[in-house]
């Protein structure tokens, strides 16, 4: 994840996690853009607004490496990560979420309806195969007949079973309200 600052410098914002290495031996990576003016040392002038990008990217990637996801067939977790910023675990990846400054959040990644629209885009894409643009015709209007029948928009017209858990940051226990949605 990026963060682009006014003072020219780009902030890279990732995790550094050892193959084969215990979770608790993970890093946050900061990185900051070098420069042929920076001497002796390297600085940063960030606005109030980039300060707190940046301080939702370093959350979002803390959350990613504090605890190894669970990579339970079925499970997604919602980790509360600052305000409307929560990590998304799933089949041990981690997926941020957050609302953008207009809506009260910190704007570090996407809203949970534009990663819905982008899992659609990569269901297509994944029907698109490797044909790199432009996409010929007769490719074109066969994936405009296979998105609609992509296991996305399919789970759209056929909705699965959710079952809700909420569990305390605190205590680690269940709530008592326990939901079990069916469509």
């Amino acid at each position: 994840m990026k963060l682009h600052t006014r003072c020219g410098r780009t902030l890279h914002v990732t995790r550094f996690t050892p193959q084969g290495l215990p979770t608790r031996m993970s890093r946050v990576v900061l990185d900051t853009s070098f420069a042929s003016y920076d001497e002796d040392e390297l600085w940063t002038s960030l606005t109030s607004e980039e300060a707190r990008r940046l301080a939702g990217l370093l959350l979002l990637q803390a959350a990613a490496v504090e605890s190894e996801p669970r990579a339970m067939p079925g499970v997604v977790e919602a980790v509360s990560v600052a305000g409307d910023a929560y990590a998304i675990r799933v089949r041990g990846h981690v997926l941020p979420v957050d609302q953008p400054l207009t809506e009260g959040g910190t704007d570090t990644a996407p809203t949970p309806v534009k990663l819905f629209v982008a899992a659609v885009a990569g269901c297509a894409a994944h029907y698109a195969g490797r044909t790199r643009p432009p996409l010929p015709a007769e490719k074109q209007a066969a994936l405009r007949a296979v998105v609609p029948h992509c296991t996305v928009t399919n789970t759209l017209a056929q909705t699965p079973e959710v079952v809700l858990a909420g569990h305390s940051a605190f205590s680690g226990e269940a709530d008592r309200d326990t939901e079990t949605t069916r469509r």
